[in-house]
């Protein structure tokens, strides 16, 4: 995805149409996103409606030239689904999930390849480790803390930080190059 910087100047304006249309790009994929850790549709438009109000609201803290605006927006996102997760409202609702909401999460890779797809990252993350693609996946876009993610891998937490660090510098790296 190309950065749109004429569209956020003009939403840190208050131009009300540049959002429209960085809702229209980025809505999709921030769903996905959201949906891969929430498992409930009705949830994951709520929130995507939240994080896109968090963007209106706060479009002036972000700087262009301090890092792309999709993981500014994929951020809040983020961390959004995973806020709502620690509710005790969504807790308790839950707490009895049919098999059904699991499927995604067990078949994996299809619905991780879907997800990459909208982001338009796919061919570069399936370039990556197979090592790296599992934690891509467990920390991006299934929601997973570090500390989660690391008794998942059974592995121990500093390791998982190290490896992270090291998948999403080439992944980075891919990128930037377009390499694959």
């Amino acid at each position: 995805m190309n950065q749109p910087n004429h569209l956020i100047q003009k939403m840190q304006q208050g131009d009300e149409k540049a959002f429209a249309d960085i809702y229209q790009m980025y809505s999709g994929a921030i769903q996905g996103v959201i949906y891969a850790i929430l498992r409930d549709r009705e949830l994951t438009e709520e929130v995507v409606q939240d994080v896109f109000v968090k963007v209106w609201n706060n479009c002036s803290s972000y700087t262009v030239g301090k890092g792309r605006f999709y993981t500014w927006l994929l951020n809040i996102a983020r961390n959004a689904a995973i806020d709502r997760t620690r509710s005790k409202d969504f807790k308790n609702s839950n707490k009895n999930l049919a098999t059904e909401n699991f499927v995604d999460i067990l078949s994996g890779h299809d619905n991780l390849s879907k997800k990459m797809d909208a982001l338009g990252i796919r061919k570069f993350v399936e370039a990556l480790k197979p090592i790296c693609i599992q934690i891509i996946d467990l920390l991006y876009f299934k929601g997973f803390t570090q500390v989660e993610a690391a008794k998942e891998m059974n592995s121990p937490l500093g390791t998982l930080k190290t490896r992270a660090r090291n998948c999403i510098n080439e992944l980075r790296n891919k990128v930037k190059d377009d390499t694959v």
